[in-house]
Formats: C-alpha cells, structure tokens, sequence
C-alpha cells in the first residue's frame, strides 16, 4: 500500500466530526473532505468505506482522536474491524501558541496534521481486565470521597447546632455512640439520622469493596505484583493493584524519573535564556496515582528511621530477600529525605511530594526488576 490517508476525529456523545487528510511533505497538505456524522463505530466504518471508493483498495487508513469522555471503546471497536487506530494523549499534541479559533473541525483537522506528522505521543491502551479493575477500583475511590464529604458534613451540622465532641478522636466507636445519643428537635433528629444512615451505608459499602479487591489483588495476573509493591512503607493492597493496573506496562518508561514525570510528580520549569524558574510539579499525566502515592508518602513520613511495624514485616514475608532487601533500602531512604527536608525548613507538603516522587522511582525499579541500581 502506497497511499495512506490520516482521518483526525474530533469525537463527543453528540457527534462525530471527521477530517481525512493527505500529508504533501514540502507543500500544503491535501484535505480529501470534513464531515459531521452521529456519534459511533458505524459512523467511523461507513465514512472509510466512502473514502476507499474514491480512494482504492490499495490506500491505507489511520485514525486517531483525542483521550476523553470515550475511553477505549471507540478503539477497541476500530481495532476488531482492522482498522488501525490511535488514541492520542492531549498534552503531547503540537498546536499553534496563541489565540487560536476552536471548532471541531478545526480539531479534528490538527488531529489528523499530528498522525501524519507524528507529532503527539499515543495513550496506553490497557488490556480489558486492567481496565475493569481500573474501574472497580476508582469506583471503590469515588465512594471514600463521598463518605469523606458526608463526614465533613455531619461536622458542619453539629457545629452549627451547637454541638460539639470533646472527645480525642472522631468517627470512632465513641464518636459514634456521642452522635447516636443526641437529642435534637424533631426535623434536625431527621437530617442527623440522614447523616448517620448515609455514613454507615457507605461504610459498609467500602468494606465489602476492599474485600473484593483484595480477591482480586490475589488473582494470578496480580498476586505477585501486589506482594512485592506491599514491601513498601505506606503501600497497601488497594494502592499497589491501582499503581499496577492504572500504569500496565512498567517497562515503557526507560527510566524511573521517566515515570514520575508521566504521574507528574517533577517540578514544572519556565526558563529561558540564563533565568532558571522552577515551580511546583507539573500535575501532568495520571491522577489517580499521583494522588494514592501521595497518599501513601503521608504513611512514609512517620515514624522512625529503618523501624518496621509488625504490619509491614507481615507484608513482606514470602517475597524474595532481594525484593525485601530494596524495598528496605527505599524506605530508610524516604524516611531520612523527608527528615532532612524538614530539618532544612522545607514545607511539610513540599517533602511529601518529594518523597512520593520517590516512591514512584522505587516503584518502577521494582515493577521492572532494577532492584539492584536503586531508584
């Protein structure tokens, strides 16, 4: 096949907007047509099929859209058909600085110009059960943010009522038994049940969720995996197979500073000419990760120096010494970067991150068998 044509999708649940484009290296690039179609594969297949009959049998045909609100459904849909397609990682696509006009098919026109030039970087497309999981898991997520929000609810009620727990901590069995004992005009008792029904629902909804994931953790694709990232301080079962199955391929980072960058955990720069200006990190890539490291860092950053807990040695038994022997290492070296940032006035929050970029070196280290060069 000579000939290939780049067909540039700018795709939302209401409409497909297609642009087939024709790169001339050395002069203007030759649009064959943009169009508008309803939203789905048919859609996609049924325009190829147009264009292979202007175009001929002998031309190839790749397409690509932006990572969004459709996930890999579109690309898993394309690919059982034998068409080649390509998911495209925002981010990494070349666009013109400045104002610029937004339509879709100006979109779907820069996204056909990056395929035929190459100049964007594709997503990783996951393997369906790491995708599934995934999902199981940021579900699992979303509840523990909404038990969190209920919590910081029923405070604010409390508080507003004049009512407040004296007791050491909250949301314990004590807490609990304060709450349930309070005797409030009849529509506030309605709204405090509300609350407290809501929290142990979604309470009992979490534990049966963690269950299940830690099934799932045990299953032969991940059971290893997940036993050797439990080594590290911090890292429980939940966080390790998330790690595993939201990053799927270690080995595609040649480096572990490679992989912080993708969990955007390296500082942001703005420099130019002799000014070096570095800020915080660049947030870019993977945020579900950068946040359960981060996480993570904050159960790092406790205790003392080369102390185990009888929790983590449980952890650890069964695995290879070499696997214990470097997460060992990586967890006296955390905890001592952290003291001596803070030793050296650095903000709590800023050695954190610190040590969660870290962790991610030491991650990668262990997900790709580098145990012996460290992170």
């Amino acid at each position: 096949m000579n000939r290939i044509i780049y067909i540039g999708m700018d795709v939302h649940t209401t409409n497909y907007t297609f642009c087939s484009l024709e790169p001339v290296f050395g002069g203007e690039d030759k649009i064959l047509g943009v169009t508008q179609a309803a939203p789905g594969c048919k859609s996609v297949l049924k325009y190829i099929a147009h264009l292979k009959k202007r175009a001929g049998d002998d031309t190839a045909f790749i397409c690509g859209y932006e990572a969004g609100c459709l996930g890999y459904t579109l690309y898993r849909q394309l690919t059982a058909h034998g068409i080649q397609c390509v998911i495209l990682a925002p981010t990494t696509m070349m666009v013109c600085k400045g104002k610029r006009i937004k339509t879709d098919r100006r979109d779907a026109k820069v996204i056909a110009q990056c395929l035929a030039y190459g100049t964007y970087s594709p997503v990783y497309v996951p393997t369906e059960e790491d995708a599934a999981v995934k999902q199981y898991i940021r579900m699992r997520d979303d509840h523990k943010a909404a038990l969190k929000k209920i919590k910081q609810q029923n405070g604010a009620f409390c508080l507003h009522n004049g009512y407040e727990y004296e007791g050491r901590s909250k949301w314990t069995l004590l807490h609990l038994r304060w709450l349930r004992t309070l005797k409030l005009e009849r529509v506030l008792q309605e709204v405090l049940d509300g609350y407290l029904l809501t929290y142990q629902q979604l309470s009992d909804g979490i534990e049966t969720f963690d269950r299940r994931i830690e099934e799932l953790a045990s299953g032969e694709r991940y059971a290893e995996k997940v036993k050797r990232l439990t080594c590290f301080l911090g890292v429980k079962t939940p966080t390790a197979l998330a790690t595993i199955v939201e990053t799927g391929d270690f080995s595609r980072f040649p480096k572990g500073n490679v992989y912080s960058s993708y969990l955007g955990l390296t500082p942001g720069e703005d420099s130019s000419g002799g000014d070096i200006n570095r800020g915080g990190i660049s947030k870019a890539g993977n945020t579900h990760v950068r946040r359960l490291l981060i996480e993570a860092s904050q159960g790092i950053c406790k205790g003392k120096i080369g102390q185990k807990s009888k929790e983590l040695k449980a952890r650890q038994q069964g695995n290879p010494p070499p696997v214990i022997a470097y997460a060992d290492k990586a967890n006296v070296r955390m905890r001592k970067k952290y003291y001596r940032m803070i030793s050296h006035e650095k903000k709590k929050n800023v050695a954190v991150t610190a040590v969660a970029r870290e962790l991610s070196c030491f991650i990668w280290g262990m997900m790709t068998d580098n145990i012996t060069e460290g992170a």
